[in-house]
């Protein structure tokens, strides 16, 4: 309940709610046997509030999803029948790669809201930390602002859909030309905020997804891995992030976990 979100859309923070507890087993209520007691409980959330993925069918461009399917036969009230996130629920997985831009570029290792990470921004990042964080095809890169330490240490504020910094919309090209299967941040909505163009909401979502096929991470907490690679300088590793595989939704959490 303590999480960021804020309402927007519908997104609110995930509620816990218990079933069965020790209160109830004490009170002898709960109609086992032998003296057997135990505890149940149920979370409601939407799928996209806390750290996760954005599947191919998260966003549409101009009526289309991921690979020039109309979106209204791809994703219907039934859910995404085409690429629903289940479809990956055993194929995320394998090389991945810590960009810690806020360490290189910010100060105290953050990056002020508002910040647009250009493509320079990401070279000259993957030069000053070295030969393990040459960017490879299939490579699951993730990208630390500093967001998320800034929002722990001063509350969330507006960090669910507020200024942030993130990702400009002109490393478009590098997304498409680096060939990786998918990229991650630790702030709410992966590119910067405000947007760059004045009448456009969230572009490079526009391009990423549904054109470029890449899955979006977002909300990942990525300062104990920073401070590992920092240490070592090394920034490769070993990374599963398993989606809950939901049938057909189109986006759902993930717990992911670097082995160095």
């Amino acid at each position: 309940m303590e999480g960021p979100q804020k309402g927007w859309r519908r997104r609110t923070n995930p509620v816990h709610t218990m079933l069965d507890t020790g209160t109830d087993a004490v009170a002898g209520v709960q109609g086992f046997p032998h003296g057997i007691g135990g505890a149940d409980d149920v979370v409601s959330m939407p799928l996209q509030c806390s750290t996760q993925w954005d599947g191919l069918g998260h966003i549409f461009d101009h009526g289309k999803a991921w690979n020039g399917r109309a979106a209204n036969e791809v994703v219907t009230s039934l859910g995404d029948s085409v690429t629903g996130i289940e479809t990956v629920a055993n194929g995320i997985a394998g090389r991945g790669v810590l960009l810690d831009v806020g360490r290189h570029l910010g100060i105290d290792g953050e990056l002020p809201d508002g910040f647009a990470i250009t493509t320079e921004h990401l070279r000259s990042t993957i030069e000053a930390q070295g030969a393990s964080s040459e960017i490879r095809r299939g490579d699951l890169v993730l990208v630390r602002t500093g967001q998320l330490s800034r929002a722990r240490r001063d509350g969330w504020g507006d960090y669910a859909g507020g200024a942030a910094p993130g990702l400009s919309f002109t490393t478009a090209d590098w997304l498409h030309d680096s060939e990786i299967a998918a990229i991650a941040t630790d702030t709410w909505g992966f590119e910067v905020r405000p947007n760059e163009f004045d009448d456009a909401f969230q572009p490079l979502h526009q391009v990423a997804i549904p054109n470029i096929g890449l899955f979006l991470g977002e909300m990942w907490d990525l300062d104990a891995l920073a401070s590992d690679c920092s240490q070592d300088h090394v920034y490769e590793f070993f990374l599963t992030a398993a989606p809950i595989p939901v049938t057909g939704a189109v986006g759902a959490p993930v717990n992911p976990i670097a082995v160095k």
